[in-house]
């Protein structure tokens, strides 16, 4: 049985951004990851903002800003595709 709090749900908020990702060309899948209550990426970050940590095999690791806290997200995607995937993002 997993952890209390860590969960695999987030905000209609970051749904949305999430479908505008998976539709994007290269993208093979976007994996919703553990949630943390009460972080923020910041002051000036709104409910569904993205941040990209890093690139790692096999596509991008990221978080956005839910309505209760963080969540962590897996940016599935296609070789060679990572960053033109990561400045799309950075559009949104």
């Amino acid at each position: 049985m997993p952890s209390r709090g860590r969960h695999q749900s987030t905000s209609k908020e970051c749904h949305e951004v999430l479908r505008r990702i998976s539709a994007m060309e290269g993208v093979i899948g976007v994996i919703i990851g553990r949630s943390y209550g009460g972080k923020s990426l910041g002051s000036q970050c709104r409910t569904g903002s993205i941040k990209i940590q890093r690139k790692v095999p096999g596509g991008l690791k990221a978080v956005t800003q839910s309505a209760k806290g963080l969540q962590e997200i897996f940016i599935r995607t296609e070789p060679g595709a990572e960053d033109t995937i990561n400045e799309a993002i950075l559009k949104l």
